[in-house]
């Protein structure tokens, strides 16, 4: 079948559409690449990591459990909780099993292993092929720009001594402000890329233990740590951490900023009614509660909480989904968090989805999820709002005109139409003008468009045959017909030839039902179908 060429009507650059079948007919073809997700363990033993870990919901590809510690002598310290059966149960759920290896912030150990480095490599390539791990992350926190170039030799010396098979990766801090000295300082992300498959940036703890209160990770400081990042780095070598932590200060207290599990978070402001604000500066939710005497022991991590007023500043599903769009905006590698069982139990629920780009709560699990992110991603289609797309919503007339605008990059032309129904406020009006003085689409006559009115499966087939160029003769041969469809109906020509060339399909019951609302979730897949096959000069 020949291809079909697309005619932007006036303007200069051509587009091919190549043949598509089975366009609205159900299913999909778009495979979107899922985004790499790893997850840090650290609290709990081998029965509580298992546990975690399945409360994901597959979500994870990675787990990096606390199993390689240093002693005074940098030298690699086994952690009691290593197991082999943690590995065979990962091995059953397809995970890899990566242990990291920290200093846990004690900068003399740090500084032990860098000087340690020829033997610590070889002890970690060791204990990785004795229990079968799938590699190591290194997590050496708290030395300076002095020990640079140290660390990036024990990185080379790792990966040196472990097969190309297993992974080395490297948790680096965040560098929003790209310092060159301090913390921020002991980490060359170019040099270190170069002997890992992946950074995992800590991008938290803007707001930490002993600072004045503030988000944990705001999301300006996230982003410009992105930013500082690729400068450096690959974006399929940056993987975003993610906090599920958050920290508390007591107000009047000149000392706060400890660490509190969202799932803590989460509880406390169940227990004292705590108010809940979302600063949209930051996209960080703060809560506030009150404890008093009456309350009895209120217990977290570092102790109790004495009466009076708490400020907590947290990650819920909001804040994280803002993070997540990062992942996709820069098209990072994936995320990873710390750590895995800190977290609320309704994390799983949206985090893979929003992880791969489905942002919309409403088409989770919908036949045409997968094509509705892609359209989101490619910014031919938007949402109804900023979590529904509405999938099964009729499409109406506005809206098809402006995905067909976008997705064919037409420019403005000469007039901005001149529809009675579409006032000078219609958020939709250049591209009605756009569509209607390319030809694309037409009023409905009495100086009329009807935005809002839904197209119809006839209307979309009349569309898309006025946008390609079909030689008159290859509208003959071998007739396809519908019991619904006349050989005198005005949509007629269009319909035969479109389902000639497979674009569009008919019902097992022989009809092509012409009236039918076209859906958002078909009109998503429709273009999902068309994409590999447009090209433009």
């Amino acid at each position: 079948m020949k291809k079909l060429k697309l005619l932007k009507r006036a303007a200069a650059a051509g587009v091919v559409f190549a043949v598509i079948v089975g366009v609205l007919s159900g299913g999909y073809a778009y495979a979107k690449d899922r985004r790499f997700n790893m997850s840090y363990m650290y609290f709990g033993d081998t029965q509580a990591f298992i546990r975690n870990v399945d409360k994901t919901k597959g979500s994870l590809d990675t787990v990096s459990p606390s199993y390689f510690d240093l002693d005074a002598a940098g030298n690699l310290v086994l952690n009691r909780a290593a197991s082999r059966d943690f590995v065979e149960e990962m091995k059953q759920r397809g995970i890899r099993v990566v242990p990291f290896l920290s200093n846990h912030w004690d900068r003399a150990k740090g500084r032990a292993a860098l000087a340690n480095r020829e033997a610590l490599a070889r002890q970690v390539a060791d204990a990785v092929m004795e229990y079968d791990f799938d590699g190591v992350n290194v997590d050496i926190e708290n030395l300076t720009e002095v020990d640079c170039q140290a660390y990036v030799d024990l990185v080379r010396l790792i990966r040196e001594e472990l097969p190309k098979s297993k992974e080395v990766s490297v948790a680096v801090a965040a560098n929003p402000r790209g310092l060159s000295t301090g913390w921020q300082g002991s980490y060359d992300y170019k040099a270190l890329a170069r002997y890992s498959d992946y950074l995992m940036i800590m991008a938290y703890d803007e707001h930490s233990e002993g600072s004045v209160q503030g988000p944990v990770a705001s999301i300006s400081f996230v982003e410009e740590s992105i930013k500082y990042a690729l400068q450096q780095v690959p974006a399929d070598k940056i993987v975003l951490g993610i906090p599920f932590f958050g920290r508390y200060w007591k107000v009047g207290r000149g000392y706060g900023g400890y660490g509190l599990h969202l799932s803590k978070v989460q509880e406390l402001v169940g227990s004292f009614n705590g108010r809940v604000e979302f600063d949209q500066h930051t996209a960080s939710p703060k809560a506030t509660i009150s404890v008093t005497s009456r309350s009895g022991p209120v217990r977290v991590t570092n102790g109790v909480l004495d009466p009076g007023t708490y400020i907590i500043w947290f990650e819920n599903e909001q804040s994280i989904q803002h993070k997540l769009r990062l992942v996709q905006k820069y098209r990072l590698k994936g995320a990873g968090s710390w750590s895995l069982g800190q977290e609320t139990g309704q994390t799983w629920d949206y985090f893979d989805d929003w992880l791969n780009g489905n942002w919309f709560v409403d088409t989770y699990g919908h036949w045409a999820q997968h094509e509705i992110a892609e359209m989101e991603e490619t910014g031919w289609m938007q949402g109804v709002s900023s979590t529904h797309f509405a999938p099964d919503n009729p499409l109406t007339r506005a809206q098809a005109a402006a995905i067909m605008v976008r997705a064919l990059g037409l420019e403005e032309g000469r007039k901005p139409g001149n529809f009675s129904d579409v006032t000078s406020r219609h958020w939709a009006r250049k591209e009605i003008g756009i569509a209607a003085e390319h030809g694309i689409m037409q009023g409905k006559g009495n100086g009329r468009f009807g935005p809002e009115d839904p197209l119809t499966r006839e209307e979309m087939a009349v569309v898309l045959e006025r946008i390609m160029d079909i030689d008159e003769g290859d509208r003959d041969g071998e007739d396809i017909s519908f019991r619904d469809v006349e050989r005198d109906r005005w949509s007629y020509p269009a319909i035969h030839a479109m389902s000639r060339h497979g674009i569009f399909m008919g019902y097992d019951d022989g009809t092509f039902k012409p009236q039918h609302k076209i859906t958002r979730a078909q009109m998503a897949a429709l273009m999902s179908r068309i994409k590999p096959h447009i090209e433009k000069d």
